[in-house]
């Protein structure tokens, strides 16, 4: 077998990736444990939200009319006709001409009222309030179904939600939430080389960085990571656990496992329990990467160097992250900044630079591919598309945030 089938460009890796992502599970949880995850669903609301109007100051609800003009100078006086109680209709509570009623935050407008006018801009003498404010029309009060109105769409099959969404799903009475099942995603280092982190490395070896740093972007997106160790270069030990990560887990990667050396199984391991469709992309870090298929499952080979990996997750493995999880907008953060100087890149291929921002402008960290410290004394990557021939100074870049 040769070293690569054939270069591709990352657009066309995106692709095959993408072909090959497993349709989207789907499962409710609990409103209260649902930040985070993914809607599989469209979600409406049931009621008119709010379903009634409502003061949102404390303070007396009046008809505007009857405030005109109203000031310190020259207050208005109007009777007080009763009390508004908090999660109560009184039927028998209005509010008339040169009339108003006490009401808190939340409470029912009365029938008659359209305005509120804030508690600090009032005295009481007996029954009589002193309006030293005028209220416009609708001021201070929220009027029945001006969030949402029972069966509009509130929110759309695709996004992640964030807490603040959680208490709006509550509101519009979705307690059982429906959302994407989380992807296991297998994760398995490979190499004769790698001991695990406990272990002090002895001559020649080096402790496994990229499981437990895969693993945590993979939570952390929402996924459901799975460690299955170290595994040597070794065939059969190597058929063994990727037999097991298969039938197992939804996607399965191979750390390490995607060296040009030519004595290097993983694609012919893949190749030979399934198919191998990608083997090699114009992209840099990360041109040895594979994307194939066992069983139907994605399975990646990425590179060994900690920094290429970590790139390919971002560029390849991603895209495919979010078909999986029906996600419409990746969950990525950008800045843009400014370049501080040129980044030469070759015609061809695309390449992603880690960069330190300070101030709104990017700094390169240039170093070594295999180097772990420009991982963690940058801010993220900015990237360069295939057609360019590097970045000049000065220019506005788009930064991907660690």
């Amino acid at each position: 077998m040769s070293r690569f089938f054939s270069v591709i460009s990352v657009t066309d890796a995106v692709k095959v990736a993408e072909k090959i992502a497993p349709l989207p599970g789907k499962e409710t949880v609990p409103v209260e444990i649902s930040a985070g995850r993914v809607l599989a669903s469209d979600i409406s609301a049931d009621t008119d939200v709010p379903g009634f109007d409502r003061s949102v100051v404390d303070g007396y609800a009046v008809r505007s009319a009857d405030t005109a003009g109203a000031g310190n100078s020259a207050p208005a006086l109007i009777r007080c006709a009763g009390r508004v109680a908090m999660g109560k209709h009184d039927a028998t509570l209005a509010v008339g001409n040169a009339g108003c009623a006490y009401i808190p935050t939340g409470g029912i407008l009365p029938p008659g009222a359209d305005a509120a006018v804030m508690i600090e801009y009032t005295e009481v003498a007996g029954d009589t309030v002193l309006l030293k404010k005028a209220a416009s029309y609708g001021e201070n009060i929220i009027r029945k179904d001006e969030d949402f109105q029972a069966g509009e769409t509130v929110f759309l099959a695709g996004r992640r939600l964030s807490p603040q969404d959680t208490g709006v799903l509550a509101a519009c009475g979705c307690m059982d939430v429906p959302v994407a099942k989380k992807p296991v995603v297998a994760i398995i280092s490979t190499g004769n080389e790698l001991v695990p982190g406990g272990v002090v490395p002895g001559p020649g070896q080096v402790r496994d960085a990229n499981g437990p740093m895969l693993s945590s972007w993979l939570r952390e997106y929402g996924c459901e990571p799975r460690l299955y160790g170290i595994v040597k270069d070794e065939r059969e030990a190597f058929e063994a656990v990727i037999a097991r990560a298969v039938s197992e887990c939804d996607v399965v990667l191979l750390s390490g496992g995607s060296s040009k050396d030519d004595r290097d199984m993983t694609a012919r391991v893949i190749a030979d329990k399934g198919t191998v469709l990608v083997h090699g992309i114009a992209l840099a870090p990360g041109k040895p990467t594979i994307i194939g298929t066992i069983d139907s499952k994605p399975v990646f080979g990425l590179p060994g160097h900690p920094a290429s990996a970590f790139v390919v997750l971002i560029a390849i493995v991603r895209p495919l992250l979010d078909r999986m999880l029906g996600q419409t907008d990746p969950l990525i953060n950008t800045v843009q900044a400014t370049l501080s100087e040129n980044i030469p890149s070759q015609r061809g291929r695309e390449e992603y630079v880690r960069v330190k921002l300070r101030d709104g402008v990017a700094t390169p960290l240039f170093g070594k591919s295999g180097l772990l410290n420009t991982l963690v004394r940058s801010h993220g990557l900015i990237r360069i598309p295939a057609g360019f021939e590097g970045l000049e100074k000065g220019s506005t870049v788009d930064v991907i945030l660690w």
